[in-house]
């Protein structure tokens, strides 16, 4: 009788062991069998189209460079240092407003108040001013209609005086503008009053208009702001201009130009792995270093982390569309990423991650140690190692009844 029931439980413990097996050495069982737990996605019974040519195609030529003082030396920009911009002094020096249609002027002839104020002493100077039409002409008395758009100030009194002089001896005649109305640049994006700001008989810079807005937001990125004038586009960094004192990204704004700040929400990388707290990091306006990157995030595991792994993978060109990498690169065999690697074995090798500066969705990776890696081999293994330790004590147990 024990001999029966031991043999039928050995039986039940060999199906079971081979059921186990069978789960891990098959993946159709995988994804056909109900005693998993969980959801899983599997790429059985469905048609693989492939976005790109091949997978080895584009990570086979990926290049690692080790993180060094030569390589850091080749990467560093030059320093950004306060310097005037003698182009930008040249053209406020020779600045004049030019009248165009939608101004209001505002012409005084002296000792002459019939001429000076025709509407009546008790109305404003926009009221009571020449306006410019749309084909660019104003009228006056005794001149009739007289074209001044795209003219100076002092152009418009010249021919205001010596059209007068045919009535009048000796005219003394003052033009001013009474409001500017005829041409404007366009504030965006992250500064506290986004809006119009009028193009006046003061020059306006790129710095002043900034300053017109009431300044920069908190989530502001100061490294691409974008000037869009007459079809093209340049990126300027305001951390230069603003903070180092580099003018040479100050420049005068015309009407039209749009000036776009973007907030800092592309301005982030990735810090992955064995790190004690991963997470997504702002660079910030002033930068962000590998060094400064991994002390945010707590610092490596020392536990599981490989400090010979510490890895930087940079995009070689952020080229996409609706997220797709773009096919060209793989077809001209131009790798997607660079990767720098740091060796941080000795602690003072930090040094070199304090140089070395970040750039907008760098993934920084550490990876872990072997032993770290063999221990989670052993601790998905030891579950089912216990449970086939507990089938087989028990059918030694029921042998011996």
């Amino acid at each position: 009788m024990k001999f029966r029931v031991y043999l039928t439980f050995k039986l039940i413990i060999m199906k079971l062991v081979k059921i186990f097996a069978l789960s891990l050495l098959t993946p159709a069982f995988l994804s056909g069998c109900t005693i998993i737990p969980g959801s899983n996605l599997t790429t059985s019974n469905k048609e693989y189209v492939p976005t790109l040519e091949n997978q080895s195609n584009y990570l086979s030529n990926i290049k690692i460079y080790p993180i060094t003082p030569s390589l850091l030396e080749k990467m560093q920009l030059a320093p950004i240092q306060a310097q005037n911009n003698p182009k930008l002094e040249k053209q406020l020096q020779n600045y004049q407003y030019r009248v165009e249609p939608g101004d209001i002027l505002s012409v005084t002839v002296w000792d002459h108040p019939e001429l000076t104020i025709p509407a009546g002493s008790y109305r404003s100077a926009n009221e009571s001013g020449n306006w410019v039409r749309a084909d660019g002409n104003i009228f006056y008395p005794y001149i009739g209609l007289l074209h001044v758009a795209g003219k100076t100030l002092t152009q418009i009194r010249v021919m205001i005086a010596t059209r007068l002089a045919a009535y009048i001896e000796h005219p003394q005649v003052d033009v001013n503008i009474s409001a500017f109305r005829s041409q404007k640049i366009y504030m965006t994006g992250a500064v506290k009053n986004p809006g119009q700001q009028p193009i006046t008989n003061v020059p306006l810079t790129l710095l002043g208009a900034i300053n017109q807005a009431g300044g920069l937001k908190p989530n502001a990125d100061w490294n691409d702001v974008t000037i869009t004038y007459n079809g093209h586009q340049q990126t300027v960094s305001l951390y230069a201009l603003m903070e180092r004192g580099d003018l040479m990204d100050n420049r005068l704004l015309q009407s039209g130009d749009i000036i776009h700040i973007p907030t800092d929400v592309h301005q982030k990388v990735f810090v992955l792995g064995e790190v004690k707290d991963p997470k997504v990091l702002k660079i910030g306006h002033a930068g962000l270093t590998l060094t400064g990157a991994l002390s945010s995030v707590g610092g490596l595991n020392q536990l599981s982390a490989d400090a010979t792994g510490v890895f930087v993978i940079r995009s070689a060109q952020r080229m996409h569309h609706f997220g797709v990498l773009k096919s060209e690169y793989v077809k001209n065999k131009h790798p997607i990423a660079t990767i720098y690697q740091l060796n941080i074995k000795d602690a003072t090798a930090l040094v070199l991650g304090t140089e070395f500066q970040l750039q907008p969705y760098d993934i920084v990776y550490v990876t872990a140690a072997p032993i770290a890696l063999w221990n989670r081999v052993l601790n998905n293994l030891m579950p089912s190692i216990s449970g086939l330790n507990d089938l087989t004590s028990m059918s030694y147990n029921i042998r011996n009844l």
